[in-house]
């Protein structure tokens, strides 16, 4: 007992170190951001305040407006190809000063960022909010607990991930050091979606600014309002830690704009449609540049019939229904069997009818607008198609007043029954909040249920025995997995992310998107160097010998055979061989004797 109280006295003693260090505040500074133009204060200027109906032609400029009351929130200009070309022109410059930065300096451009957001979570789901609808909780969930971890986790491990990492030399180069290095690719480019417009932009640029890149970002033109005032926290934070400029630039624009971007940086991510993404594939041909396609899902949602109802049935909703079918990994599949078929069903049914969309931030209401202009429309398409083909609709929730004068774009949540696949909306991304509900009766068929589609961005197995539920998991194609709960995987900034087939390749987030953002080179230099060095043996020397393969054969079998006695007369034929060798010819080439 005498041996472990030492122990015991250390580790308490270095709990309590920690916990006095977790007290003492960070000398962290704050910033100071403008907030006069982007402030809903009642006062506005009359230009600004009109209710807005976008034109359907593209122009040379990005107008926002509120998807909940259609206000007009203002322009930003699209610009040209040679205007995208100078900004990366001008990035790629910031860049060369900033890969010479210090982690510390880094992580202190970090900390300042967190400061500012966890001091200004209001404000930021507020303009999520006005910008694209959602509620200020599901900004909160999505937008803020998001990007704060994805921070705390390059806080606590970035640095480790990108330090050279050493690796086996093997048997025939035990006299090397072999490691991989990551170093800065140069110019990030990332085009984003409108769904999350705080974390969309702050998610790839955390990555590329913290791992010494650049980098600039296309946002939607649904969500370029937010994102031009995202821009301005970034900004203020890398001036306060003496940054070059440009090296974070936020850009607005359509089609064209995008094109310009792949064309012009060193890597290019896209958060978006599976045919819009197969567009920046082919014009990142072009320049063989790295690609980290995200694009869109069909989550499958898996209830057994060994499982807390209720329970399940929350979870659902809230995987179904969030930012009025947001969620970039939104649940659009469910898959429930048929034991608990009726009574899940009828906990959604009861959920659904309680929820009501309506004005976001009146603080009221479950659900906010659809973002974009007209996508209801297609929503009830997907849901006439179901009825059609003999789908049901048994619960609607409703929508509460949206006020005068303003354009309807909210859908209420709907539940659909007796679906099957052949109906689309079971097989297209919806983005919406529709809950189709599809019986199963055994493991073997909800499995290959679940992977009839061409999406596989992530799926939510839930059953009492969690061994069952990791088995069903483990057989489904996708690129990430929730066992007993939804999207968690997401909040594990650990974990990379991204899927497979049409929901893309490559991963953000986690060590792998970390390093995603880095040149990744393999180094090799010897372990004792001057002393050893690499020396070519006398028999496979120009001119090589006769007996040059047979060297080459014994030394194969010296380092890599199966058997220890073989290795030890091969190791005995590769000495003799040695051994045999004539001494070098001395040059008989003398000049000026």
């Amino acid at each position: 007992m005498a041996f472990w109280w030492p122990l015991i006295v250390i580790a308490i003693a270095f709990a309590i170190c920690k916990l006095l260090l977790m007290l003492i505040p960070d000398n962290v500074p704050s910033i100071d951001v403008d907030t006069s133009d982007v402030l809903d204060d009642g006062n506005q200027a009359k230009d600004n305040s009109f209710i807005y109906i976008p034109s359907r032609r593209h122009t040379d400029k990005v107008q926002c407006y509120e998807p909940a009351t259609m206000k007009y929130l203002g322009y930003f200009p699209a610009l040209k190809p040679d205007e995208v070309k100078e900004r990366v022109v001008q990035a790629r410059k910031a860049q060369k000063i900033w890969a010479k930065s210090s982690f510390k300096q880094r992580r202190l451009f970090l900390r300042i960022l967190l400061k500012y957001i966890i001091e200004h979570q209001d404000l930021i789901c507020n303009i999520s909010s006005r910008d694209t609808g959602k509620t200020m909780v599901d900004a909160s969930l999505g937008e803020i607990m998001t990007t704060c971890e994805k921070i705390h986790w390059l806080l606590s491990e970035g640095e480790k991930w990108l330090k050279p990492e050493y690796r086996s030399c093997g048997r025939s180069m035990l006299h090397k050091v072999a490691k991989v290095e990551f170093s800065p690719l140069g110019v990030v480019g990332a085009i984003v979606s409108w769904n999350y417009p705080f974390h969309n932009i702050f998610n790839p640029m955390l990555a590329a600014v913290f791992s010494g890149n650049s980098i600039v970002i296309k946002v939607s033109e649904h969500a370029s309002w937010s994102g031009c005032f995202y821009l301005r926290i970034i900004q203020t934070a890398l001036a306060a830690v003496g940054a070059p400029e440009n090296l974070v630039e936020v850009i607005t624009g359509f089609a064209e704009t995008g094109e310009a971007l792949v064309s012009s940086v060193d890597k290019i991510i896209f958060v978006g449609s599976p045919g819009v993404g197969k567009k920046i594939m082919r014009s990142a041909s072009d320049t063989l540049i790295p690609v980290t396609l995200e694009l869109g899902g069909k989550d499958a949602f898996i209830v057994c019939e060994d499982v807390d109802v209720p329970h399940v049935a929350q979870i659902a909703a809230r995987g179904a229904l969030q930012s009025s079918g947001q969620n970039c990994a939104g649940a659009e599949r469910f898959y429930v069997h048929k034991d608990v078929y009726s009574s899940f069903v009828a906990e959604i049914v009861k959920i659904v009818k309680s929820v009501t969309a309506g004005p976001p931030l009146s603080g009221k209401y479950d659900m906010g607008a659809i973002c974009m202009q007209e996508h209801s429309e297609r929503l009830q398409y997907l849901v006439n198609d179901a009825l059609d083909k003999g789908a049901e609709i048994v619960a609607r929730g409703s929508v509460g007043n949206i006020g005068e004068g303003a354009v309807d774009q909210y859908f209420p949540p709907t539940v659909v029954v007796n679906v099957n696949h052949t109906m689309k909306l079971m097989q297209e991304e919806a983005f919406g909040p529709i809950l189709p509900i599809m019986k199963f009766s055994s493991d073997e068929e909800v499995v290959q249920l679940a992977n009839d589609s061409s999406y596989g961005l992530g799926c939510a197995v839930f059953s009492g025995s969690q061994r069952r539920a990791r088995h069903i998991a483990s057989q489904l194609h996708c690129g990430g997995a929730a066992i007993n709960d939804f999207a968690s995987n997401y909040m594990c900034q650990s974990l990379p992310f991204g899927g497979v087939k049409d929901s893309g390749f490559g991963r953000f987030a986690g060590i792998e998107g970390l390093r995603a953002c880095c040149l990744v080179k393999s180094v090799v230099e010897d372990r004792w160097w001057p002393f050893i060095k690499t020396k070519i043996p006398k028999p496979i020397q120009y001119p090589i010998a006769e007996n040059g393969f047979e060297f080459q054969e014994s030394l194969v079998h010296t380092l890599y055979g199966l058997n220890i006695w073989d290795r030890l007369r091969a190791l005995v034929n590769v000495l003799k061989i040695l051994s045999e060798q004539p001494p070098a010819p001395t040059s008989n080439r003398r000049r000026n004797d």
